[in-house]
């Protein structure tokens, strides 16, 4: 299949898959005598496999390891354990910040008043040099 057959069979458009093929993430594909690549259903396969993996948020790095531990048929278990794990662990660290985002935003939001005034605490507190300078402003404009 072509280039465009694969992107649609594995739902990866295919300017990533040739950004995975360029970057080694995915071997190169065959081609035709007039250089159009051909994808056969392994390299599909693969693709969903990308597909799925970066659905879950992996980075190119952990998908490449992630695909070779896949191919390798004498892995251990507990390696593809490992990558996984170690991926819950940043996203726990981004989930702990996407929260303490929210709640700062949160704080800012519940101290303006939304009316016809200049001032403005979501905007003090965007201009503050850190967080606990913005939570000064917060209490001084409330």
């Amino acid at each position: 299949m072509n280039i465009g057959q694969a992107a649609k069979a594995s739902g990866i458009s295919g300017k990533m898959i040739r950004y995975y093929e360029s970057i080694g993430l995915i071997a190169s594909a065959k081609r035709t005598e007039s250089g159009y690549r051909i994808f056969s259903e392994k390299d599909v396969h693969a693709l969903r496999f990308i597909s799925r993996a970066r659905g879950l948020g992996f980075s190119v790095e952990q998908m490449g390891n992630l695909l070779a531990l896949w191919q390798d048929r004498h892995r251990a278990s507990a390696d593809v354990k490992a990558v996984a794990q170690a991926h819950i662990e940043e996203l726990d660290l981004k989930i702990k910040k996407l929260q303490d985002m929210r709640q700062t935003l949160e704080h800012l939001v519940d101290h303006c008043q939304g009316d016809k005034r200049p001032d403005c605490p979501i905007l003090s507190g965007l201009a503050a040099e850190s967080v606990a300078e913005s939570v000064e402003l917060d209490v001084e404009t409330s």
